[in-house]
């Protein structure tokens, strides 16, 4: 059995091969990103901010008020910002609603994609 030596190219083609890769990686990487910026042209941001709270979820009443000759003022919307761990059934009981009552305030609103922060109404 022989065994073959090393040439100084082996060698070489050894070392820049993970080079050659970690640079195809990164041009990769970016050009993806890229497509995942937004209309702004901003890029997303790095990091997913996670928080885990325990204290009960936070509601927040928008007010709109408008002066218009002969009507009257729209109504309050109360809004609820998405909570982790938050499901659309959770939020109906916690609030003493349904689930389609929810749906119909929220128009195009998917059930299944819900986001940390998001605000929806409730009421």
């Amino acid at each position: 059995m022989s065994r073959e030596r090393t040439t100084g190219s082996n060698r070489t083609a050894r070392f820049l091969a993970p080079v050659v890769f970690l640079a195809a990686f990164t041009i990769a990487v970016l050009i993806v990103r890229s497509g995942l910026s937004r209309d702004d042209g901003s890029a997303p941001p790095a990091t997913l901010e996670t928080r885990t709270t325990t204290t009960s979820p936070r509601t927040t009443t928008q007010r709109t008020t408008t002066q218009r000759t002969g009507t009257t003022p729209t109504p309050n919307r109360e809004l609820y910002e998405i909570q982790s761990g938050d499901t659309l059934e959770t939020i109906a009981a916690d609030r003493g609603t349904t689930v389609e009552r929810l749906l119909t305030l929220n128009p195009g609103l998917d059930p299944v994609a819900l986001r940390i922060g998001q605000m929806i109404r409730v009421e």
